[in-house]
């Protein structure tokens, strides 16, 4: 009885890894499958400011449309910008490997499955872990990867942080991110943590489109078998009472 108890435990209450950046702390996220609204704006974002350089070609437009109640008229007029791409087409854009080279310095990654490798924390912090770096080549840097060629997409957005720096234990360490006022973006702070977490939200969608359904069907089969256990106990006992 134990054991099955333990089981069902397991599969109520998976054991999550999540992964961490050298020397950081990974944010907490609260991405949501069923949160369609958040869903539809996080594929707009995406489409809007990602979909630029990078790619989701796992995904079919109109299964987005399908899973996000979306019809195909708005999916056209607000998800799909690449001249000749149909419903039934996977989220590419025009972009070539050379030319991401010829730019950035290195092609960027499709993004299809970034939040099963990475985990959701791994990409919202890295949304909101942006700062002014005059030495580097874009004049941005991240604290989640050192260095990143990426662009800060979302400047518009949130406004260009700088790095608040303090020397502790004797090294000089960034302590704090924040935007000033002659910085601004369109957002406030809680509007571009929410902008993110819609982005994220919708990137973990995109990972495993299917984790809607699986937790709907995964609740129904556990009481399937909360309910079967209460009969073969039962039936167990009737079975049994002449023996003992």
């Amino acid at each position: 009885m134990k054991k099955y108890l333990l089981i069902c435990l397991c599969i109520l209450f998976p054991a999550h890894v999540w992964g961490a950046p050298a020397g950081g702390n990974m944010m907490d996220v609260d991405v949501d499958p069923f949160d369609k609204e958040s869903l539809q704006r996080g594929a707009q974002l995406f489409a809007n400011y990602c979909m630029a350089c990078h790619e989701a070609h796992l995904i079919r437009y109109n299964r987005i449309g399908q899973d996000l109640g979306l019809d195909d008229e708005l999916v056209e007029k607000y998800l799909i910008f690449k001249p000749g791409a149909q419903l039934f087409d996977g989220m590419t854009n025009a972009m070539t490997d050379e030319d991401a080279e010829e730019w950035f310095g290195a092609p960027a990654p499709d993004l299809s499955l970034t939040a099963r490798r990475h985990g959701p924390r791994y990409i919202y912090t890295f949304l909101n872990a942006f700062y002014e770096d005059e030495d580097a080549p874009l004049g941005v840097n991240n604290l989640v990867i050192s260095g990143t060629s990426m662009p800060h997409v979302l400047e518009e957005l949130q406004g260009l942080p700088i790095a608040v720096r303090e020397e502790i234990e004797g090294a000089e360490q960034i302590t704090e991110l924040k935007v000033d006022d002659d910085r601004a973006g369109l957002m406030s702070a809680s509007e571009y943590r929410a902008a993110t977490r819609d982005l994220t939200n919708f990137l973990d969608y995109v990972a495993e489109p299917i984790k809607a359904e699986r937790r709907r069907l995964g609740v129904r089969v556990l009481i399937f078998l909360f309910l079967f256990l209460i009969v073969a106990y039962l039936l167990k006992r009737e079975y049994w009472k002449d023996v003992h």
